[in-house]
């Protein structure tokens, strides 16, 4: 259990990769704080995680309030006295279409809650971990940064700028004993994408074939095995890892 023992806030844990991280952090030996702004969705999934033989506690948040950014920190310091790792998972998606069309409403509030609400989040829990002499911080961002796609220009300009501010912190919290890092997710098998191919109708069955054969390792990555990269930068065996961008997709990018 590579996580054993260690303090870990999840952001974003609705349906699709934000769940089954909990729930894998948890069987890794985590105790896991289980965030999003829904109520009965993290206090269900924490039940499960507890009554599965694991330690979890839910605590509603919307990144999008600094306050409440706070509060969830300070929630997990009454709990367990110490933070060591917080997985920023919390997106905005905008509706799908040009860029050149978007509401601008709607591209602020992506990048109010996945940029700006990854620096709350991180402004939130640094404190604690600068006490301690430790912590690892792992931002959620996406293949749509390296790879463009018609109809995700607002999510992926927001977690661009995710991934600046992974950089960014990487550098200015040098010697504090703080990492930081990015996981980027291409296409994940789970309930999301179930969904999307659903609202394809007919066709959807034919797409799902065609996107999997289009992806090197044969298949769309399962949300569940992805979320395993992010066990492992939040893990001691990434130690020495900080400023990374990790992809996690399948191959379907591949850099040179």
């Amino acid at each position: 259990m590579i996580l054993k023992d260690k303090v870990i806030i999840i952001t974003g844990a609705g349906p699709g990769m934000g769940q089954a991280m909990c729930r894998g952090a948890a069987a890794e030996g985590a105790k896991v704080v289980v965030s999003a702004r829904s109520v009965e969705a993290i206090n269900t999934l924490a039940a499960e995680i507890n009554a599965a033989g694991g330690d979890a506690i839910a605590v509603p948040c919307d990144v999008a309030q600094t306050e409440q950014c706070h509060a969830l920190a300070k929630a997990t310091i009454d709990k367990w006295g110490r933070i060591d790792g917080m997985v920023h998972s919390a997106y905005y998606h905008p509706d799908w279409g040009s860029l050149i069309d978007h509401s601008i409403d709607q591209v602020a509030r992506a990048l109010d809650v996945i940029a700006v609400g990854g620096l709350r989040m991180a402004q939130a829990v640094v404190p604690y971990m600068k006490a301690q002499g430790s912590g690892s911080i792992v931002n959620i961002s996406t293949l749509a940064t390296r790879k463009p796609m018609p109809g995700e220009g607002g999510y992926a300009m927001a977690k661009s700028a995710i991934n600046q501010l992974t950089r960014q912190l990487a550098i200015e919290l040098a010697g504090t004993g703080i990492r930081a890092n990015t996981a980027l997710m291409g296409w994940m098998d789970g309930v999301p994408l179930d969904q999307f191919f659903a609202s394809q109708g007919a066709a959807g069955g034919a797409f799902r074939k065609q996107r999997a054969s289009e992806i090197p390792i044969g298949h769309i990555p399962p949300d569940k095995d992805c979320a395993k990269a992010v066990y492992f930068l939040l893990s001691d065996y990434a130690s020495e890892v900080t400023g990374a961008m990790l992809d996690v997709n399948g191959g379907d990018w591949v850099a040179a």
